[in-house]
């Protein structure tokens, strides 16, 4: 059964989702309701001209950051002197490039206009962060989320050098406190970095953690 959203604030549980996730349609993208969403293990993913639709997967693809595989490209590509990894240095930035970057097998993009002022907005209020990496002092790659407590909600990510997007991640694995990052959908790419799939209770587990 899909639950529609009205203005109450309120989810339903994320246990009565669809086979495919899908767990509830309508509401808004307010930060209380994002704030909320997410601790509860759910979030938004449409495409422009359709309703919010909410999502709770019954199996999380999630990237445990002591088990992360570092490829020789990227320990060769993160050893480069012309290569600066930062933090929250230029969050609007990196949305917009997510968001407008060409992907493999993929005419469009989640990422509609009120989805990046939604994030923005929680950038603002240090619930949502970003990495950027930069070649020769250009924004070359990089990834956002929301912050979570113990587990790091990663929405998207962007590279237009090779190993760029990967290097972010790993930078995140190894100089943040986040227990796991939750990478969301499957990737045949972040399944090669180590991340596997956990049960939707024990995804929810980290999320109540202090």
């Amino acid at each position: 059964m899909i639950f529609r959203l009205n203005k109450e604030l309120v989810f339903p549980d994320p246990a009565l989702a669809e086979e495919d996730g899908l767990l509830a349609v309508g509401g808004d993208l307010q930060p209380e309701r994002l704030k909320l969403a997410y601790q509860n293990g759910i979030f938004p993913w449409y495409s422009e001209g359709e309703p919010i639709l909410w999502y709770s997967p019954h199996e999380r693809f999630v990237l445990f950051p002591e088990d992360v595989n570092i490829s020789r490209s990227v320990k060769k590509f993160l050893k480069r002197e012309d290569v600066e990894i930062k933090m929250n240095s230029c969050f609007e930035e990196v949305i917009s490039a997510c968001k407008n970057i060409s992907r493999k097998d993929q005419t469009g993009t989640w990422i509609t206009p009120e989805m990046r002022r939604a994030y923005i907005r929680l950038h603002h209020l240090g619930m949502a962060h970003s990495v950027e990496v930069f070649v020769k002092g250009k924004l070359s790659g990089g990834l956002y989320g929301v912050d979570c407590g113990q587990v790091f909600c990663g929405e998207s990510m962007f590279s237009k050098v090779s190993d760029a997007s990967k290097s972010a991640l790993v930078w995140l694995c190894q100089h943040s406190q986040y227990q796991i990052i939750d990478c969301q959908v499957y990737t045949s790419h972040l399944e090669s970095m180590g991340a596997r799939f956990i049960s939707r209770n024990t995804y929810l587990d980290y999320l109540q953690k202090k």
